[in-house]
């Protein structure tokens, strides 16, 4: 082929991002993810722990890595608008729980100097004990708050999931999976959506704040709305310009709030589908009478999401009532407008009028004042004749005269009309 789209291989190589890692039971899991794209300062930071230890630095452009960095196997990712590290060891089994995990062996000062702001953090034991028991197993009521606990049979009954949600001293919530016989590829799986559903879950929360944020904002902007409308109503003509403004201004906040919120709300309704699919590849069971993570989720996330839903559709219909204020009170003015500019066309039909009846009476003068100057002058022309010695009577050619010359003025006249008309014609045609 001699043109290749330069995308190609990029967009071909896509589809095996991210690939699933291989896991085994026993094993201890940490995950981190911190929000805010920092361009490469996350690579260049990765890239320094990895250097320290001899190892390969990410490629520029990379958007994850594997690697083993002795004793611990690594996995970062870099999202759009956060980047992930998760840390995990193999080996530790019921008997270590968490007191020992795995990001507590990475250096301090390079853990306080992650870029970004930290916003989840998960501990997750892998225990390899047969997954279908009468109750769940030891460390779950040792280890997790049996009051919140939440659980589920996955993944076609080969393994059990148990959390608390709770956020526990050091900072980070804590699973346990009993994985039975499940395969390294398999396990790998299942251990990738709980991190997804976790991180998915947080980043989708971000917009609830927002939400709340614009729920107060947009209580204020409805009742202003409310009262301009009010006084569009009753309004005099002086009271638009203001009426004008006042919605203008109120226009622009609204505007404002949308295109702060629109982003947030948007991004939070994705990440929220995400979570749903996440659990949906789980294949959930109920287990031991527990709380599922699907009815975990519709009962605490579920409400927020559509606390967002609310404020974004309530943020629109106020856009849009805003909009409907403003062309009511457009067509008020235009209508006023249209009324006054009837009025002064016909004072200007008047006035027109009068212009052609005063022209007339003009005109008539004119024609008698040509005519009768006209005529004087005949009549010194006849008497000079008279003089001259020609049997001419001046006062025979001044009355013969003024007929003719009165005729003359007045077809000059009016030739001049027809003249003056066919211009404006044109003029307006050309219009």
């Amino acid at each position: 082929m001699q043109h290749v789209h330069p995308l190609r291989e990029s967009l071909h190589h896509e589809v095996h991002a991210r690939p699933y890692e291989r896991m085994n039971a026993p094993l201890l899991l940490s995950h981190v993810a911190l929000v805010g794209n920092a361009g490469d300062a996350e690579r260049a930071h990765l890239a320094a722990l990895l250097a320290a230890r001899q190892l390969a630095v990410p490629a520029e452009g990379a958007s994850h890595l594997s690697a083993d960095i002795g004793g611990l196997r690594l996995r970062w990712e870099k999202h759009g608008e956060f980047h992930t590290c998760t840390f995990w060891r193999q080996g530790a089994g019921a008997a270590d729980g968490f007191a020992a995990p795995p990001i507590a062996a990475v250096p301090a000062d390079w853990r306080a100097a992650l870029p970004g702001q930290w916003l989840v953090g998960l501990h997750m034991l892998v225990l390899p004990a047969p997954p279908l028991r009468h109750e769940p197993p030891a460390p779950v009521r040792t280890l997790l708050d049996e009051d919140a606990l939440v659980g589920a049979s996955v993944m076609d009954d080969s393994a059990e999931v148990y959390t608390d949600f709770r956020i526990h001293g050091d900072g980070f919530t804590r699973w346990i999976v009993v994985a039975g016989d499940m395969t390294p590829r398999r396990l790998g799986r299942l251990v990738q959506r709980i991190q997804e559903i976790e991180t998915y879950r947080m980043m989708a929360l971000l917009g609830l704040p927002v939400a709340r944020e614009v729920g107060g904002a947009l209580a204020g902007a409805e009742r202003d709305l409310a009262d301009v409308a009010e006084r569009i109503r009753t309004a005099r003509r002086d009271d638009e310009p203001e009426l004008l403004r006042q919605l203008t201004q109120l226009a622009a906040r609204v505007e404002g709030l949308y295109a702060r919120t629109h982003a947030r709300f948007s991004a939070s309704a994705a990440y929220f589908e995400l979570v749903q699919r996440r659990i949906d590849e789980l294949r959930e069971e109920r287990a031991h009478n527990l709380q599922t993570l699907r009815e975990f989720m519709d009962r605490r996330l579920l409400p927020a999401m559509q606390t967002c839903a609310w404020a974004g559709r309530r943020l629109q219909a106020l856009s849009e009532r805003v909009s409907r204020v403003s062309n009511l009170l457009r067509t008020r003015v235009e209508i006023e407008q249209q009324a006054s500019s009837r009025a002064l066309l016909d004072a200007m039909n008047r006035r027109q009028k009068a212009q052609l009846l005063l022209q007339s009476a003009v005109e008539g003068l004119s024609v008698a004042a040509v005519t009768y100057y006209g005529a004087g002058l005949v009549g010194y022309a006849a008497k000079g004749a008279k003089a001259a010695g020609l049997n001419l009577s001046p006062d025979l050619a001044v009355a013969l005269a003024i007929p003719l010359i009165a005729l003359g003025v007045w077809l000059g006249v009016r030739r001049l009309h027809r003249q003056a008309h066919a211009a404006a014609d044109t003029t307006h045609q050309e219009h």
